[in-house]
């Protein structure tokens, strides 16, 4: 049964996220390190991990695999799940998988190289729109189907 996977520290589709899970009667694991108040929904499991440098995304990488679907803006964590099998979204609703993770962790890559090389450089990602929101909707049901279909 394919279960949806979480990395849940400044995730800001959790809400939307169980919505839809539920909707699909699909069990959902929401990771994070603390400070999370647990759902009431018996299909939602609030894990909390030890505090740690990437503690919840090894717990995520060591569960998820074919069939399931993690939710999460961290690229190296989603370059693993996508190297397990699994299907990830990013919080806007964008699919990362075998054809574009490569280009989506130089990218990173090369951002942080800048950043580190320019102490001065300001700025920071882009606001959550309404709009991103839409998206991860409308790709979370896409990616529900695809992973059930391919189960």
């Amino acid at each position: 049964m394919t279960v949806i996977y979480v990395d849940a520290d400044a995730c800001p589709v959790k809400d939307e996220a169980e919505r839809v899970a539920t909707r699909h009667a699909l069990r959902l694991c929401i990771v994070s390190n603390g400070g999370l108040r647990p759902s009431a929904n018996p299909l939602v499991e609030t894990v909390i991990v030890d505090a740690g440098p990437d503690v919840a995304d090894m717990w995520i990488a060591d569960r998820a695999g074919t069939g399931d679907i993690v939710i999460t803006g961290d690229i190296p964590l989603a370059a693993k799940c996508v190297a397990n099998g699994a299907r990830v979204l990013k919080h806007n609703g964008e699919a990362l998988t075998q054809a574009n993770i490569g280009n989506v962790l130089a990218t990173r890559d090369l951002m942080a190289d800048l950043r580190a090389a320019d102490p001065f450089r300001q700025g920071g990602g882009k606001g959550f729109t309404k709009t991103d929101r839409s998206r991860f909707l409308e790709a979370l049901d896409r990616e529900i189907r695809a992973a059930q279909k391919n189960r």
